[in-house]
């Protein structure tokens, strides 16, 4: 850090708690943690937590004061941020990044009350500000500032429960809340721009060294991204069928005791190997098989109709994209309002069923244990009532569960409770 101390003789409050913070955590630098209760610890996660957005939302309002003052100008440095970032050491990038948002949350006031009492962290806030910079001010689907307050307070609110990430996916939904008669439309042409930029910017680059190893680098659309990881996680998935008494997975031939990039950097190898050279397209198209939900006037809509369909794996695409996808390429469309196939064999039968599956995934999108993330191809299919206490197999009464949350909710040190949004969560028992 700089050399440059504050003068504790002044009087501004906030120069007096920046001294008696700095005093009050070296004192604490060599307190006895282990001495804390499990309950201690984590009361005081929690508070260290909420203190430290407050303490950087005061940051950010100080930095964007100190530029629009000019404190820092005597300095030569081109911004306040600059100077911040050559005085602390901070990468510079990251300083100029801070002032950014704190000079967006001059102008939010909602969001800059959240951060102040500490209920919204810097990441989440950088998500809020990223949706809020979605919404149109011009042109056909403009919002008016009545309607920008509305979507900033919505997203504030969802920010007691959502993260940053899951904030970022909500924010670009957020038209939903402000105008849910215009949101297919508006989402569905925006995700056009968006894909049809993307294709713009895809690239692919390889190249080999002098030890017989290729490298690559590539950019492709979000859609496309997401076929290749359902691939890999496929092929390189432990839970493949295989001989349990071996050391290695004989089903993908990959030690699962290998880091994840090693693992999905050989399923990748295999990916590329496992592709028979007669189904190989002779003019462009793809072999992905992906779960689309649409509803049947969707498919059925000439193609310049916008619209907006799910991906089984958490993403979305155009309607305009699923319909080109279901000429040429390998999708299963889950078509609401349509015929489906049977969902429930009751008790005839003990596992579920490739289409009991894909229902699954296309409801859960993952696993249903509250705050996971695990994709669905990793996942198993659970019986809430077990089959072994006349449970029935079908989709009504299971879930998608990952390995481990699997293996705790047969554990009976721990209770699991179904939340009200079907998740679940786990609790161990006193």
């Amino acid at each position: 850090m700089s050399s440059e101390r504050i003068d504790p003789t002044e009087q501004h409050p906030v120069v007096d708690f920046a001294c008696r913070l700095t005093q009050r955590l070296e004192g604490l630098g060599q307190a006895a943690l282990w001495s804390m209760s499990s309950a201690q610890k984590r009361a005081a996660l929690v508070e260290l937590a909420r203190g430290e957005a407050q303490l950087q939302g005061l940051r950010l309002r100080l930095l964007a004061e100190a530029e629009a003052s000019e404190a820092t100008v005597d300095s030569g440095a081109p911004s306040a941020a600059d100077w911040v970032a050559s005085q602390t050491r901070q990468v510079c990038r990251d300083a100029r990044s801070d002032l950014r948002l704190a000079q967006r949350l001059e102008d939010l006031g909602v969001l800059s009350a959240a951060v102040a009492a500490g209920a919204v962290n810097v990441a989440q806030s950088r998500a809020i500000v990223a949706g809020l910079e979605r919404l149109p001010r011009t042109g056909t689907w403009a919002v008016t500032e009545q309607q920008r307050l509305a979507a900033e307070s919505h997203l504030v609110e969802l920010a007691a429960h959502h993260d940053a990430r899951e904030l970022r996916v909500l924010g670009r939904r957020v038209f939903e809340v402000i105008a849910p008669e215009l949101a297919e439309e508006f989402e569905g042409r925006a995700l056009e721009r968006e894909e049809a930029h993307a294709l713009r910017r895809t690239t692919l680059k390889l190249w080999e060294d002098d030890e017989g190893t290729c490298h690559g680098r590539f950019r492709i659309p979000a859609l496309h991204g997401q076929m290749l990881t359902k691939m890999i996680l496929a092929h390189a998935s432990p839970n493949r069928p295989g001989n349990a008494t071996d050391t290695l997975d004989r089903a993908s031939g990959i030690d699962p005791d290998l880091p994840t990039p090693v693992r999905h950097g050989i399923a990748l190898t295999q990916l590329l190997e496992a592709i028979p050279q007669a189904v190989l397209p002779k003019a462009g198209g793809c072999s992905a098989t992906v779960v689309v939900t649409m509803s049947l006037e969707q498919l059925l809509a000439d193609l310049e109709s916008a619209g907006v369909c799910t991906l089984d794996t958490g993403g979305r695409i155009s309607a305009t994209e699923a319909r080109r996808l279901a000429c040429r390429a390998g999708i299963v469309p889950v078509v609401l309002g349509g015929h489906g196939q049977v969902l429930d064999v009751g008790r005839r039968r003990r596992l579920h069923t490739e289409s009991m599956r894909l229902a699954l995934i296309v409801r859960d999108g993952g696993c249903s244990a509250a705050g996971c993330r695990t994709p669905p191809a990793l996942c198993h299919a659970h019986h809430d009532t077990p089959w072994s206490r006349g449970g029935h197999t079908n989709v009504g009464s299971a879930r998608l569960l990952c390995p481990h949350h699997h293996r705790r909710v047969h554990d009976p040190t721990y209770q699991t409770r179904c939340r009200p949004d079907g998740q679940l969560t786990f609790h161990q028992c006193e």
